[in-house]
Parts: C-alpha cells; sequence; structure tokens
C-alpha cells in the first residue's frame, strides 16, 4: 500500500521538506496503524518543516505533532479496527514519524481513544460491531455509541496540541490556587493557536482576561472570544530592568518568553503564578529572585509533549467538558492536504492568527 506524505529531510545541512509516497514499512514502528483524517499546525511543526527553530532530531522524519484519525489496525487490545483517536505529542514530527502523512503508525502507550467505531469489512459485508460490549455506555448500533470524550476528530486537532497545552496550563494554574476571584489573567501570543484556545477556555470560566497583542488589527477578534482588555505589546516597558513594578495580574499564560516573560516576572501580583509554554520572543531568561521570594510568584514551566496518560485523559475530559471553546468555530480554520507547504511561513512571521486544521483524508 502507497500513501501520501510530508517528509522532512536534511540534504547537505539544509532541511528540506516535500511530499513523497510511502509505504507502512518506511514508518517507524508502532503497534497502532492509524488512517488519518485530521491533523493541524503548531509553532513547533513550521520550525521543523523550515529547518528554523532545528527541533528536528533525527533525518528524514514525517513532520506533525498532531494526528486524528481511524484504527486501521493494532496489535494493541486497547484498539480495534474502526476505533477514533488522537495522538499528540511524545516525540511526534521530530524523532518519530508524524501525523502529515495518510497512514501513522505509533506506540499504543500514546494513543487516546475519541470513541469505539465499527471495524472495517473483514470480509463480504462483514464488521466486527458484534465485539462491541452491550454494556453500560455502548449502544447496540454503532453509530450511536458515545463519544467517551465527547469530542470529533475535527474538534480534537482543532484543539490539537494547542489546546491541550492551553488547557493543561489553565489546569496546573488551578493546581496553583488561581480562581476567578484571584484577579486579571494575561495571555501573551493572544492571536496564536494555544492564545485564543485560552482566551475562550478562559473566560467561559469567569476569569477576567486581558490580551496582549502586537497586531493592532486583532482587537475585536480577541474581544469576540471573551478578552475583557486588550494590552498592546508596544505599551509594555521591557526594557525595565527595576526587579519589581506594580503588581497587575495574579495569572499569566506565556508563549513567548525572553524579555516579556522577565516582564511578567516582575508584575505579577503577591501570590502570581505563570504557566510558561513557549518561546517565541526568546529563550533566554533575565530576571532576579526579587519576585519568587519577595512576592512568593510562581513560575510553571508547561510541557505538554511528555504529559503522562493519566493526566492526558484528564485533560482530555476538561476539554470536552468545562474547557470546551465557545468560540471554537472562530479560532479554527481548515486547509487541504495540498497547502501544507504554504502554510508555515505566515505562522513563523507572526501573520497567522488562531488554528490550522489540515485535512488530510
Amino acid at each position: 500500500m502507497t500513501f501520501r506524505a510530508y517528509r522532512i529531510f536534511d540534504e547537505g545541512g539544509v532541511t528540506v521538506a516535500r511530499f513523497v509516497d510511502l509505504q507502512l514499512s518506511d514508518l517507524d514502528p508502532g503497534e497502532v496503524v492509524i488512517r488519518t483524517r485530521y491533523s493541524g499546525i503548531n509553532y513547533k511543526d513550521a520550525l521543523a518543516a523550515t529547518g528554523v527553530g532545528k527541533v528536528i532530531r533525527r533525518f528524514p522524519c514525517v513532520g506533525g505533532v498532531d494526528a486524528a484519525g481511524v484504527v486501521e489496525s493494532s496489535l494493541d487490545e486497547r484498539f480495534r479496527p474502526g476505533d477514533e483517536v488522537v495522538v499528540t505529542g511524545y516525540g511526534m514530527g521530530v524523532d518519530h514519524d508524524g501525523g502529515y502523512a495518510e497512514y501513522v503508525r505509533v506506540p499504543g502507550d500514546w494513543v487516546v481513544l475519541l470513541r469505539h467505531g465499527a471495524a472495517e469489512p473483514t470480509g463480504a459485508g462483514a464488521t466486527a460491531s458484534h465485539l462491541l460490549p452491550q454494556a453500560a455506555g455502548f449502544a447496540s448500533n454503532v453509530s450511536e455509541v458515545p463519544l467517551p470524550h465527547g469530542l470529533s476528530m475535527f474538534e480534537a486537532m482543532a484543539l490539537g496540541t494547542a489546546g491541550f497545552t492551553a488547557a493543561l496550563s489553565i489546569h496546573r494554574l488551578e493546581q496553583n490556587d488561581l480562581t476567578p476571584q484571584s484577579g486579571k489573567v494575561l495571555v501573551t501570543g493572544a492571536t496564536g493557536g494555544v492564545g485564543s484556545l485560552a482566551i475562550t477556555m478562559l473566560a467561559h470560566l469567569g476569569y477576567h482576561v486581558v490580551a496582549l497583542t502586537g497586531k493592532e488589527g486583532e482587537h475585536e477578534y480577541l474581544r469576540s472570544l471573551g478578552a475583557s482588555e486588550i494590552l498592546a505589546r508596544k505599551d509594555i516597558d521591557t526594557d525595565d530592568t527595576r526587579p519589581l513594578g506594580k503588581g497587575l495580574w495574579a495569572g499569566a499564560l506565556d508563549a513567548v518568553g525572553g524579555a516579556t516573560l522577565a516582564w511578567l516576572t516582575r508584575h505579577m501580583q503577591q501570590g502570581g503564578v505563570i504557566a510558561s509554554y513557549g518561546n517565541a520572543g526568546g529563550a533566554e531568561l533575565h530576571t532576579t529572585v526579587y519576585p519568587f521570594i519577595l512576592r512568593g510568584v510562581r513560575l510553571l514551566g508547561i510541557d505538554s509533549s511528555a504529559t503522562e496518560m493519566h493526566l492526558r485523559h484528564v485533560i482530555w475530559d476538561r476539554l470536552a467538558g468545562t474547557l470546551h471553546p465557545s468560540q471554537l468555530e472562530m479560532v479554527a480554520h481548515t486547509i487541504p492536504f495540498t497547502q501544507l507547504p504554504e502554510a508555515f511561513e505566515p505562522i513563523l512571521q507572526g501573520r497567522s492568527r488562531g488554528r490550522t486544521v489540515v485535512k488530510i483524508d
């Protein structure tokens, strides 16, 4: 069986990505083969495909840190043909062949079940529907089987790593005592995938959200997502190196890093908490210990890729419930697989907004 994939190569020290024809034997090993329906584009995907970020850990590698699709075959008894599943993180697209392919093969421990489905026919009109247990939570008609996580494959990729990161950040902030009554919450990189989804999630939970952006033309978009205030990037002084400034924020979600994150540490309220998950503005952090020892500021590192499976299920359950973005249709737009190569530069240049879903199948 031959299928299309978008593979990244190192050719004489230069990163080159292109569509190729592959067979299953060309993919990295794994117990579960998935027919991909949707993938997504994250900032990390753009870095990998263009070579800008040097994030690829081995070549060649099929790009794409996210994938949602239907199980084609499985050696793992937890999954069966026809199941709708999602895979995010775990090195997908950087050291394991990822979601930019019509088929994905991954270890069973990486897979999250969205819903049980009918198996692919194995004979004349045969299905595996008779294998579905007729117990609580399962319907006798396969089309009536409920979604364990309440999400479709498209919704799972409209959220993807970006939505998972936003939800994990909020979850960690709340574990560190942040509530809507604590005060204002700042979201940096507000028009990006994580930022856009975080705003609508936080607003749905009742938080007073302040969106930090350098895009003057996107203020209405951010307000429509639920931002109560817009803070222009030009109005913050990241060059002010005083160890402490006015305490403004009870919580913050930061995609920028660098000088912006350092500025944040100086302007958190007493006991303020920051979730850090990106470095779009730089990887180095120049600050002092004073925000931490005089105001009790907490800086939380968010690593969505290596999140252990129990917590993954908790976060996906929240994404299907209390953290499901009410404005998801505004945040996500879809492109066909063939347009994937043209979608990376706008993300790297900060000219995109929200989430880009790639329709593979």
